[in-house]
């Protein structure tokens, strides 16, 4: 049935979000962040399914006839790449730029705008002005924003053609949002993390949750997508199933904990620690089931060119020790280094060259530079080494996980002790000392997959399509974050978006994902199961 939503902590009638856009008929325009304005989204039903007793999901669909956005150019700002010095380009830049930029513009026969952007409700950001946008033109279609970009392109410019709706500083014409809500009081099932049985692949939310008998299901955390930056499939982040470790945190960052199949879930900023010991002598490991060397985000000590959480970031790591699991379902890593092999009590079996797979029963350790030099002086068959795995909260608090526990990590934080706390910059997906790095990734709408907890400790998985023109557009993180708590939640964290937001229902997709090739295969997800299964 539809009806608009009421009452209740857990889903508000009204929707609070970012909307203001440029002043009409002006030359220069201000766009404001919403916490200097902000209006309610009005408009939205919702249609409402029980999966299963303690499971819910609710479908809101959006239309907002008042709201036009155009399409226009956008010219880019020179910048440089803060970390590595390289020039690049910015979506906005300074006044002065902007200007400048301006004049040149109406020399060569444009009529430019300058929409003032300001810094969004970051919890680590400044405030105020973040930058200026410089665009050039208002049309209904893309085409006929290309025709103009062609000639701005010719004029000695870098451009790019942009949709106003994706801009956090107007309200969306169209939202697609999907909730499913979960009550651990009177759900009988599970709710944990899924890799597909193999941490070294990448497989469809649908087809897992279709294989799994799965009620809902929804992607989970961020994870490689090219071989350039390791095996694709591996999580970039930290996660962990039936109480064991599969890859390791890359800093502190928000991570979802799904205690006791689910039951106890919190989310929390997670970091980890793990070592190697023969005797009296230990070494740390600084990744589990990754490429030696390579760090997807960064934040690992020895990282090069940051030890911070860098987002969308490779970095290296001269010398690296990485444990593999048996879900590592694939060929080891190759190349220079050392590999030693371990059987379930820890024992070494071999040590030699780096490759071949990871027994059933037992792990295997590869180190490059000082790892490797460690690793030959330490490992000999027969004797056995140890590892010790922690895990750490922001206050330093140890989390010892069971075997019903599973850990699911991406960033950022959206929402602590019932407020809207976006704690961007420190988890690294945005830098307000480079613009040119993170704007369309947090200040841009984008299809997004959250995750919330409410006041009765029931869990939130929503997604919202985005990248649809006129049909859904997406959520920026702070319209995330303000859309987490106005369904109740006390603390909410972003999961991996764009291509990979998916949710399915009963084993089938029920959102509109935005890769033209369909529905994404990503490296890990959320599964909410009937009975005492696991996965």
């Amino acid at each position: 049935m539809k009806h608009p939503v009421r009452g209740g902590v857990a889903y508000a009638a009204v929707l609070t979000l970012v909307t203001l856009g440029p002043q009409a008929a002006a030359t220069t325009a201000t766009a404001e962040s919403g916490r200097s304005a902000s209006s309610a989204l009005h408009g939205i039903s919702w249609s409402t399914r029980s999966v299963a007793p303690g499971v819910e999901v609710r479908t809101g669909v959006l239309r907002d006839s008042a709201a036009a956005p155009v399409w226009s150019v956008t010219v880019q700002a020179p910048a440089v790449n803060r970390l590595t010095g390289a020039a690049t380009w910015a979506p906005l830049g300074d006044r002065a730029w902007a200007d400048e930029t301006a004049a040149r513009l109406r020399g060569a026969g444009f009529e430019p705008r300058l929409e003032r952007v300001t810094w969004d409700d970051y919890s680590d950001t400044p405030r105020g002005t973040m930058g200026w946008q410089v665009r050039v033109g208002r049309y209904a279609t893309q085409a006929e924003a290309g025709t103009t970009n062609a000639a701005v392109v010719a004029a000695g410019f870098r451009t790019a053609v942009d949709w106003a709706g994706y801009d956090g500083r107007q309200r969306p014409d169209g939202e697609n949002i999907h909730v499913a809500v979960v009550d651990p009081a009177r759900f009988g099932g599970t709710v944990g993390a899924s890799d597909g049985g193999n941490v070294a692949d990448r497989e469809n939310t649908s087809t897992v949750a279709t294989r799994l008998g799965s009620l809902v299901g929804v992607n989970g955390g961020f994870f490689i997508t090219s071989d350039a930056d390791g095996v694709q499939g591996t999580l970039a982040g930290l996660s962990a199933e039936h109480g064991r470790l599969q890859s390791m945190a890359v800093g502190s960052r928000a991570a979802l904990i799904l205690g006791d199949g689910g039951r106890r879930p919190r989310i929390a900023d997670l970091s980890t620690t793990v070592t190697v010991r023969d005797g009296s002598a230990v070494y740390g490991v600084q990744g589990i089931n990754r490429v030696p060397g390579k760090v997807r985000n960064c934040g690992r000590p020895g990282a090069v060119p940051t030890v911070e959480p860098r987002h969308d970031t490779t970095c290296t790591i001269a010398d690296d020790l990485v444990e593999f699991t048996p879900e590592f379902r694939t060929s080891l890593p190759a190349g220079a280094g050392v590999q030693v092999v371990l059987d379930e009590r820890g024992a070494v079996v071999s040590v030699g060259d780096r490759g071949g797979a990871v027994p059933d029963r037992g792990s295997v350790l590869q180190g490059i530079g000082g790892a490797a030099e460690w690793l030959t002086g330490h490992a000999r068959v027969g004797a056995r080494l140890s590892l010790r795995e922690v895990i750490r909260d922001a206050s330093r608090r140890e989390i010892r996980l069971g075997p019903d526990d599973s850990i699911v990590s991406a960033a950022p934080t959206l929402v602590e002790d019932g407020r809207v706390h976006i704690d961007a910059a420190t988890e690294g997906t945005l830098d307000p000392r480079d613009l040119s790095f993170g704007f369309a990734w947090s200040n841009v709408r984008q299809p997004r997959t959250l995750a919330g907890i409410d006041r009765r400790g029931r869990l939130l998985l929503v997604t919202v399509d985005g990248r649809q023109p006129g049909v859904s557009e997406g959520f920026t993180l702070a319209e995330a974050a303000r859309f987490m708590r106005s369904l109740g939640a006390v603390q909410a964290l972003n999961l991996d978006g764009g291509g990979s937001s998916a949710m399915a229902v009963d084993g089938k997709l029920v959102n509109v994902t935005s890769d033209a090739t369909g529905e994404r295969a990503v490296g890990d997800t959320i599964q909410v199961l009937p009975g005492r299964r696991t996965s």
